[in-house]
C-alpha cells in the first residue's frame, strides 16, 4: 500500500500574498511564493485524509478535484486550521453520513463555541445542517485508529494553546509549534519525514524560527524535512538556499510519496 501527502497550502494565517502588502515576497511572480492556508492531504492506499482544514479549503478542493474525504483530522483549534469546517457540508450532503473528525478535547471544546449552530443539541435529523462523527484523543500522547489509519500523537504548545502533532509510520507533520517538552524526541525517533514549521528565520512570538526548526530536525535524525506555514518575510528561493542538505521550503502544490 503507497502513501502520498500533498501540500495544499502553505502559507501562515495570513497568506501571501497578504492584503495590501507592498513587500517584496508579496509582489512576487515566482509561484512557489503564493500561499494558501495550511492543509495537508494524505492518501493512503485509497484513502483520502485532510490535516487541518483553513479558510482556503474551497478552493484547495476544486483546484485538486478533492471530491470525497474519509476524515479530518485538526491538529488545535486557530482560525487558519479549522475556518474551512463549513466547506465540508456537500460531503455531508452527498454521502448522508456524517464526516469523521479527529480531535483533542481541547480543540473540540472550541469547535463547539465557534460552529454551534453546526452541532445541534439534538440528535434529530436538521436538513441544512452537517454533522460530524468526532473521535476525540485521549491525553497528551498515544496511539489509536481513525478511519483505517493507524497514528500515533502528541502534544505541544504554542503560547499556551495545546496543539496536536501526528505520525504516521515514519512520517510526522508538527506544525504551530513553540514550547515542547523533551518527550518530544522519543515520539518522533526514527522519523524519515518531517513536516514543520518555516515561519521565519528568528523565533516569533508564536513559532520557532528556522534556525531552530533546522537544529530540531538534526536531532531527529530526519532523511527529509518540509517547511511549511511560511510567513511573508520569507522568500522561498532565497531561503531555500540558505537550507541545509535534507531540508527544503514545501509549496503550494507539492507531492511527496511518503511509502
Amino acid at each position: 500500500m503507497t502513501a502520498a501527502a500533498l501540500f495544499l497550502g502553505t502559507g501562515a494565517s495570513m497568506g501571501i500574498p497578504v492584503i495590501g502588502c507592498d513587500c517584496a515576497v508579496c509582489n512576487s511572480s515566482l509561484p512557489a511564493n503564493k500561499r494558501l492556508r495550511p492543509s495537508l492531504l494524505l492518501t493512503v492506499g485509497d484513502k483520502r485524509y485532510v490535516v487541518d482544514i483553513g479558510p482556503d479549503f474551497r478552493t484547495q478542493a476544486l483546484q485538486h478535484q478533492i471530491d470525497r474525504l474519509d476524515g479530518v483530522i485538526i491538529t488545535h483549534s486557530h482560525y487558519d486550521h479549522i475556518a474551512g469546517l463549513d466547506e465540508l457540508r456537500i460531503y455531508f450532503f452527498r454521502e448522508k453520513i456524517p464526516v469523521p473528525c479527529l480531535v483533542s478535547p481541547e480543540t473540540l471544546e472550541e469547535i463547539k463555541i465557534r460552529y454551534h449552530y453546526i452541532m445541534p443539541p439534538s440528535q434529530e435529523d436538521v436538513s441544512h445542517v452537517m454533522k460530524f462523527d468526532f473521535q476525540v484523543l485521549e491525553g497528551h500522547e498515544g496511539e489509536t485508529t481513525f478511519e483505517g489509519l493507524s497514528l500515533r500523537y502528541f502534544s505541544y504548545f504554542q503560547k499556551g494553546m495545546k496543539v496536536t502533532g501526528i505520525r504516521i509510520k515514519d512520517f510526522a507533520y508538527v506544525v504551530d509549534i513553540l514550547e515542547y517538552p523533551e518527550s518530544i524526541y522519543k515520539q518522533l525517533e526514527g522519523v524519515q519525514t518531517l513536516v514543520i514549521d518555516g515561519m521565519t528565520w528568528e523565533r516569533t512570538a508564536a513559532h520557532l524560527g528556522i534556525q531552530e526548526v533546522i537544529e530540531f530536525a538534526k536531532k531527529i535524525g530526519c532523511e527529509k524535512t518540509y517547511l511549511t506555514h511560511v510567513a511573508h518575510e520569507t522568500d522561498h528561493d532565497v531561503m531555500n538556499a540558505k537550507l541545509p542538505n535534507g531540508m527544503e521550503m514545501a509549496y503550494d502544490g507539492l507531492k511527496i510519496r511518503l511509502w
